[in-house]
């Protein structure tokens, strides 16, 4: 068959359109603008401009605390931030609101004198007579026994680190203590409280804002430490009738409102200047000041934020044990 000039002229043009096609939609893939990603692609690719910092939860706290969610936390709403069921709320009635019983309203700043030679100063067992002739439910000294038995209990106040090293000791020593806080550290460092409690501690009412309670009215008292009390079985699963004073100052009339909660108020026969952060004397100087005033029946009031008890609590738990003394829990007081 004849071919005609007409139809190879054809024949050339068409092969130069298909040229031209692929040329274009060669340089299209080269460029990237054309190309079509697979659905894993798209899906693994991540967008920094986008990318969210990780949240509270998420992010890993500082060395120094421990989060709440490697104690039992619970993302959703039927847990607690101990991993326990929250705890029903209780009703406080407030008794005799209006103080018809007239107890002293005076301003009590708790004073328990430097005890010495294994023997408690007269102050504390002064106070603690106060407490026991007024059948107020209170603790400074314990004088139900002769037997050489001492409570370790702490302020925690902020966390700036040393709390977590207090809680490794005990643990280490096998001690248990009592913790007394108010709602804002346990908002401020919820993983400390949660390991407090797991870990088999006292987690003390110190109420919610810190307040000298004798200043307020028995039904402000009362709401003080039910916001305490509320707190604590919402976001904890946890609750203890233990009570410490914001600042040792209180009144007959704190004091019996105080019981008619239920809780025994806390004080304590042996402490120091610790918690000044900015005058810390080393570890040495805590084990000697406490050891050198350590009594049978002596509730120990210790400072969390002091770097010095957290360096030396190791060594003061042994020391006061080699003097022949037992760490109680205020769980075993109160049987």
């Amino acid at each position: 068959m004849m071919v005609t000039g007409d139809f190879m002229k054809k024949i050339v043009c068409l092969l130069l359109a298909v040229s031209l096609v692929f040329s274009l939609s060669s340089c299209k893939n080269s460029s990237g603008l054309a190309s079509v990603q697979t659905p894993s692609e798209k899906d693994n690719r991540v967008d920094e401009s986008k990318a969210e910092t990780p949240t509270a939860t998420e992010a890993r706290p500082a060395q120094t605390k421990v989060s709440a969610i490697e104690y039992g936390e619970n993302t959703g709403t039927d847990k607690t931030l101990t991993g326990l069921e929250p705890l029903p709320l209780v009703e406080f009635t407030v008794s005799d609101p209006d103080n018809t019983k007239g107890l002293s309203t005076q301003k009590i700043s708790h004073s328990f004198g430097v005890a010495s030679n294994e023997t408690p100063h007269e102050i504390s067992v002064s106070s603690q007579q106060h407490f026991d002739d007024g059948n107020f439910p209170a603790l400074t000294l314990d004088n139900k026994t002769t037997e050489k038995v001492v409570y370790l209990t702490f302020d925690v106040g902020y966390d700036n680190g040393y709390t977590g090293m207090i809680l490794d000791t005990l643990k280490e020593k096998n001690v248990t203590a009592a913790f007394f806080c108010t709602v804002d550290e346990m908002k401020s460092d919820p993983g400390s409280i949660a390991r407090m409690i797991l870990e088999g501690h006292i987690v003390g009412n110190h109420t919610e804002t810190h307040p000298s309670m004798d200043e307020l009215s028995r039904t402000e008292m009362m709401q003080e430490v039910k916001a305490f009390d509320d707190y604590i079985r919402t976001n904890f699963g946890y609750s203890a009738p233990y009570f410490r004073f914001p600042k040792g100052e209180y009144s007959d009339c704190a004091l019996d409102l105080v019981g008619s909660l239920g809780y025994l108020s806390v004080f304590w026969s042996l402490a120091y200047a610790d918690w000044d952060i900015n005058d810390q004397k080393g570890a040495s100087y805590a084990l000697e000041t406490v050891t050198a005033r350590i009594h049978p029946g002596a509730v120990i009031l210790l400072h969390a934020v002091s770097s010095d008890n957290a360096q030396a609590l190791g060594d003061i738990i042994d020391t006061v044990r080699s003097m022949g003394y037992e760490f109680r829990s205020l769980e075993d007081y109160s049987k």
